[in-house]
C-alpha cells in the first residue's frame, strides 16, 4: 500500500487540471464569450402551437362566404363537401378494411354483437390425430394412396401425428378419407 502511495506521489500527471468545458473556443471565429451577470431571456410562449407561423386574417370575400355556409339548412350543408370535392377533382376516399384487427367495439358502447351469420364452409382439412402401434402399416398404406407420396414421405408423415394429411377437400372426399384410415386402425378428424 505505501509503495502505491509513493508512485502516486512521484509520477504526477503533467498535464494541467480541467476545470471548464473540453472544448477550446480560440478558433471559433463566431464564438462571442457571454456574460456572466446577463440575465436570461425571457420568450414569449403563444397560446397555441401553430407550425405554419402566423397568417394573415382571412379575406371579406372568405368571411362572407363562411357566412352564408353557416346559415345553410343542414341537408344543403351535408350536400357541399361532396359537391366541392367533385368539383376541385379531390380522389374519393376509401374505406380501410380492418379484417382481423382488434380494434374495440365500433360505437363506442360495450353492448351485445348482432348476430352474424358465418359462411357455409367448402373447404375442409384432414388431420391424422394418432393410430393405433400394431395397424402402423396399413396406416401408411392408406395415407399413400389418397396423398400420391412415397413409402419414405408417407411413414415420416404419418410418425409426425398428429398432422394435417390433405389440405382443401370437399366434405364428401373428407368424410371418406377419414373412414379408409378408421378402417385401417387410425384417428383422423375433420377441420
Amino acid at each position: 500500500m505505501r509503495y502505491i502511495r509513493l508512485v502516486r506521489s512521484v509520477c504526477r500527471p503533467t498535464w494541467p487540471k480541467v476545470s471548464g468545458p473540453l472544448q477550446f473556443r480560440a478558433f471559433q471565429p463566431d464564438f462571442v464569450p457571454r456574460d456572466p451577470k446577463a440575465k436570461p431571456k425571457r420568450y414569449k410562449i403563444p397560446e397555441f402551437y401553430d407550425p405554419y407561423g402566423p397568417r394573415p386574417p382571412p379575406s371579406h370575400k372568405v368571411i362572407q362566404l363562411a357566412e352564408r355556409i353557416a346559415s345553410l339548412p343542414d341537408e344543403e350543408r351535408h350536400q357541399l363537401m361532396p359537391t366541392l370535392s367533385e368539383r376541385l377533382s379531390h380522389p374519393k376516399l376509401q374505406q380501410i378494411s380492418t379484417d382481423g384487427m382488434d380494434i374495440g367495439s365500433q360505437g363506442g358502447a360495450a353492448g351485445a354483437k348482432p348476430e352474424e351469420k358465418e359462411a357455409e364452409k367448402t373447404a375442409f382439412d384432414v388431420k391424422l390425430e394418432k393410430f393405433d402401434a400394431a395397424a402402423k402399416i396399413k396406416v401408411i398404406k392408406e395415407v399413400r394412396a389418397f396423398t400420391n407420396l412415397g413409402l419414405k414421405e408417407a411413414k415420416d408423415l404419418v410418425e409426425k401425428a398428429p398432422v394435417i394429411l390433405k389440405q382443401g377437400i370437399t366434405k364428401e372426399e373428407a368424410t371418406d378419407i377419414i373412414e379408409k384410415i378408421k378402417a385401417a386402425g387410425g384417428v383422423a378428424v375433420m377441420e
